[in-house]
Parts: C-alpha cells; sequence; structure tokens
C-alpha cells in the first residue's frame, strides 16, 4: 500500500543493516572503553539507533530527546522545540547523538551547542543518512551511514505528516503526494 506512494528506493532494507554493522563497528572501536550515552531524537531515530546498538560491543546507556523543527511540513521552520529533554545528566560523559538524517543541520547543531553547555565531555553526530546540500550551518556529522542527493525521502524512521515511517527501507516520496 504505501509503496505506491515512493518514486525510488534510495536506500535498501539490506544497506541499512551494512551501514548499521559498519558504524556499530567503528563506535565500538573508538568508544569502547568510555561508557558514552548514545542520545536518540525522536521520532525518527527509532530504527536506526535500534539497528546501530545492537551492532556496538559495549556498554552504553541510551537516552532519547523529543526534538522538531519540522512541525509537520517538508522543510525545515529553523524554530526548535524540545518537547522531551534527556533524564539524566551529561556533566564529564562521551555522548553520541543517533539521528535518522541530517538535512539542514539546524536541530543538530541546537542540541550539541546544548549538550556542551550542559557540560558533556565529547559530542559526536552519527546518522544513517546525510543531506549536505541542504545544510545551512557549519556542521559535518562523524559517522555518516550514506550520503543522499537533495530529496524528500521517507521511511526507515523519516515521515512526511507522521507517516511512511515504518517503511523498511528510505524512498524518495513522490511529489504528487506531498504537493497536495
Amino acid at each position: 500500500m504505501l509503496e505506491k506512494d515512493i518514486e525510488k528506493v534510495l536506500v535498501s532494507e539490506q544497506e541499512i543493516d551494512e551501514i548499521a554493522k559498519r558504524l556499530g563497528k567503528q563506535l565500538t572501536e573508538e568508544y569502547k572503553d568510555k561508557f558514552p550515552i548514545v542520545v536518540g531524537l525522536l521520532k525518527g531515530c527509532v530504527p536506526f539507533m535500534g539497528k546501530l546498538i545492537n551492532n556496538m560491543d559495549m556498554h552504553l546507556e541510551i537516552e532519547f530527546m523529543d526534538v522538531s523543527s519540522y512541525h509537520g511540513g517538508i522543510e525545515s521552520s529553523g524554530d526548535i522545540k524540545i518537547s522531551k529533554d534527556l533524564d539524566v545528566a551529561v556533566q564529564d560523559r562521551h555522548i553520541i547523538i543517533a539521528e535518522d538524517i541530517v538535512d539542514t543541520g539546524r536541530t543538530i547543531k541546537v542540541i550539541m551547542d546544548l549538550l556542551k553547555y550542559r557540560g558533556a565531555k565529547s559530542v559526536s553526530v552519527v546518522t544513517l543518512l546525510d543531506k549536505p546540500e541542504g545544510r545551512v550551518v557549519n556542521l559535518d556529522p562523524e559517522y555518516i551511514g550514506k550520503t543522499i542527493p537533495k530529496e524528500f525521502v521517507v521511511g526507515y524512521g523519516l515521515d512526511y505528516d507522521e507517516k511512511y515511517r515504518n517503511l523498511p527501507y528510505v524512498g524518495v516520496l513522490k511529489k504528487e503526494v506531498y504537493m497536495k
């Protein structure tokens, strides 16, 4: 049913598995003795973060923040809203922000600055997808699954109007779906 709205598959389910394994291994090597907090930005991070941490062979803590800048649209509004903050202190902790996509970079930049202000020892970003053509702030994620072109994508946590998050792959949404 959902596939009829997808123009093309950009990142397959198998490719997502391979990305999670590669990034999980890399993060394990770099953070194995640091007991990091992996912070997921809800809601889009959930599928990727789950797969990623299953591939991290180390002690870690998971936390979530509910942060939004899209507010139902197809472009970031630039107005960052935190609906749910962290339940733990980040002072002197290593933080890995797990994201589904880094597009404009506005939301991530605000959250990174906030966590640094709160005393985090380090803050890095791991993202399934990076869309550098959409960037409006100076930000380069440290760990990138795949770089994609400036297209409107959904699936594997990414949504349009809270729909399509449950697709097992990332696809380009047909323009007629969101241009109505």
